[in-house]
């Protein structure tokens, strides 16, 4: 088992996951209901606190739930955790084994709230939090660096919410999703050929909006523990509030746009970003204006719904970051100083 074939596995996983934990999620769908939930407390860090700004986008635009972010520092070290009356406390974890994350769920039950784990370890200890638990059903993730562990938290997310939904064309799109992961796959010779383009970068930027947020920050993610690359996330909004500053002629821009509401605004910085600024930029659509302005285009599937890109925009990202990884000659599987599993408190 390698980084690369873990990526390789993604559509089987996911596929697997929607056939084997349908019902559960309706299950817990039928409960949320029932507890009155007028918002999601979610807790998580590092690949699954980019999923989580997933669900930020997907249950508040689609479910009508308002959702904040936990800072578990106020339930560890300061001991002064908010009032979470009527939430949905949800922590995400692939090992379900940090002590803070763990932290937020029991202050979340003792609260009255009602708790939900999303885990790659359904008897690990935010687990025994929790008072449902929804297995990713990843199977081993061997490589430091997360892929199918990210992707398949995506389509639990994603399936909870057509399931407090119960729209039965929202399900039938989502048993596409794994079919649209391999056509995406297909393309790992043109984006191993890329890679070497980029081989002596040393800082990029890294431009999503509306659900590809979370990929924005999940792609930098990737190439900051693989290749040690400074890349840096932003809204392609906050990122003209001041960052753009820092571009100049040749400098690396990645761009996730796919077709949907926000692309017109996110084409409007890419066509400033190459008029204006000779920017280089490596985008990730299925949107023929936004390829036609990239000096790197990746493509996805056409018909693709803005809702569940995420699923599939981050496989070419992450077949960047695990070619670029090579071409710098760095290791794939062991990145410098991260372990698999990070215990903060």
């Amino acid at each position: 088992m390698s980084l690369y074939s873990e990526i390789a596995e993604q559509p089987d996983r996911i596929q697997a996951l929607l056939e084997n934990q349908r019902k559960t999620v309706e299950g817990i769908a039928d409960a949320i209901r029932a507890h009155d939930v007028s918002y999601v407390f979610l807790a998580a860090r590092g690949t699954s606190d980019n999923a989580g700004r997933y669900a930020n986008y997907l249950w508040g635009a689609r479910n009508g739930l308002p959702l904040a972010l936990a800072t578990p520092s106020l339930f560890t070290y300061y001991n002064q955790p908010p009032k979470l009356k009527n939430a949905l406390v949800v922590g995400i974890s692939q090992s379900g084994q940090s002590p803070d994350i763990v932290s937020v769920l029991e202050e979340g039950r003792r609260q009255g709230s009602v708790a939900l784990a999303i885990t790659n370890e359904p008897d690990s200890p935010l687990a025994s939090a929790a008072d449902f638990v929804i297995d990713i059903q990843a199977g081993e993730e061997k490589a430091v660096a997360a892929t199918k562990t990210y992707t398949t938290e995506l389509m639990t997310i994603a399936m909870l919410s057509v399931a407090l939904n119960g729209d039965k064309t929202d399900w039938r799109e989502l048993s596409q999703v794994a079919k649209w992961m391999k056509q995406t796959l297909k393309q790992n010779d043109l984006i191993e050929q890329a890679a070497q383009r980029y081989r002596y970068m040393r800082q990029c930027v890294v431009l999503g909006r509306g659900f590809n947020y979370a990929t924005a920050f999940e792609w930098a993610l990737k190439l900051k523990e693989l290749t040690y690359v400074e890349a840096e996330p932003y809204s392609s909004a906050d990122f003209q509030h001041g960052p753009i500053a820092m571009v100049e002629r040749g400098f690396p821009v990645m761009v996730v746009a796919p077709q949907g509401k926000v692309l017109d605004s996110l084409l409007e910085v890419m066509i400033r970003l190459r008029k204006d600024f000779l920017a280089e930029l490596l985008v990730i659509s299925n949107a023929k204006k936004a390829l036609s302005l990239a000096q790197i285009p990746f493509t996805i599937p056409d018909e693709v719904p803005e809702w569940l890109t995420p699923l599939v925009s981050i496989l070419p990202a992450q077949l960047l970051a695990y070619h670029l990884t090579r071409a710098k000659g760095f290791d794939t599987e062991s990145p410098r100083s991260i372990h698999k599993v990070t215990e903060t408190k």
